[in-house]
């Protein structure tokens, strides 16, 4: 498997990256850790006559605590993400997944901004961002926007991100008093891709649920918000009945549109999202205490 030419750029700082982007817009792709583009560039599924390599720009990877959240560079790998004691303290579901995407060399290549612009429907982290909020900023030669982590995955390997923008940073937002968060997946035995993957944030006051934010992988087109789920675990006492039910309705924001492939049907793809919704949320709420 061979790539087709491209032309290859090392900018040193955003500002030469983003005007590249800007020169060759509609050409460029961003070559962050390369472990989901350059496969696809062999396969010749993308085939970008320019690749901006962002690689040699310094101060995108950083984990750090401000405003209340946590910031995360774009460039941060996941083994960074899941050795920190930041993550780790703020949002234990992220240091797990980051722990668990496919095997040492693409922990210690692979970034979040890559995974996020990506946008695989089968990645972990689009579905624990999804499900603890925030934004992701998104900067061109000109200008810097923040994009709501609710409006960035669009469809499949598709986002908000705009053809001249590269994410610069990620801000997460504090996670409330009584919140319990919990990852859970089954994966593919090779790559580590989540056939189904379930990412939940639950906060409890009073012995009620106050919040919810439920999030698919590998069900669909991309990460999904199971609203339906949400709805049902507000307001209530999170028995094991009540996880049941919720957990019952976490396949049906994707409806019609479950993968089918040769890792599993649909219908196993709904029964697999059921079961790790409830393991999910079961987790969850323990860790809420």
């Amino acid at each position: 498997m061979v790539t087709s030419n491209f032309e290859y750029f090392a900018p040193t700082s955003v500002d030469e990256a983003t005007s590249l982007l800007s020169k060759y817009r509609g050409e460029a792709k961003v070559l962050a850790g390369g472990h989901s583009l350059i496969p696809m560039m062999k396969l010749r599924l993308a085939e970008p006559g320019i690749l901006v390599d962002i690689g040699q720009i310094e101060g995108l990877s950083y984990v750090r605590e401000e405003d209340g959240g946590v910031s995360i560079g774009s460039m941060t790998t996941y083994r960074e993400m899941a050795t920190s004691s930041v993550i780790q303290s703020n949002y234990p579901l992220l240091a797990d997944a980051s722990a668990r995407v496919a095997d040492l060399q693409v922990r210690n290549r692979g970034t979040i901004g890559g995974s996020l612009a990506h946008s695989d429907p089968a990645g972990d982290i689009p579905a624990v961002v999804l499900a603890i909020g925030g934004s992701v900023v998104a900067r061109t030669r000109r200008s810097k926007r923040e994009i709501n982590i609710d409006r960035f995955q669009v469809d499949l390997l598709t986002t908000a991100l705009r053809d001249n923008e590269i994410i610069t940073e990620i801000k997460l937002p504090g996670l409330a008093s009584g919140t319990g968060t919990a990852y859970s997946k089954f994966h593919q035995p090779a790559s580590h891709y989540a056939i189904t993957g379930v990412a939940a944030v639950i906060t409890i006051s009073g012995g009620t649920c106050t919040d919810a934010r439920i999030a698919v992988t590998g069900a669909g087109d991309k990460a999904t918000r199971a609203r339906r789920t949400e709805r049902i675990l507000k307001g209530k006492e999170l028995t094991p009945a009540v996880i049941r039910r919720a957990a019952s309705r976490a396949a049906a924001e994707i409806g019609d549109a479950l993968n089918e492939d040769i890792h599993a049907s649909a219908e196993y793809r709904e029964h697999l999202t059921r079961i790790h919704a409830g393991y999910a949320i079961d987790q969850a709420v323990a860790a809420a205490g």
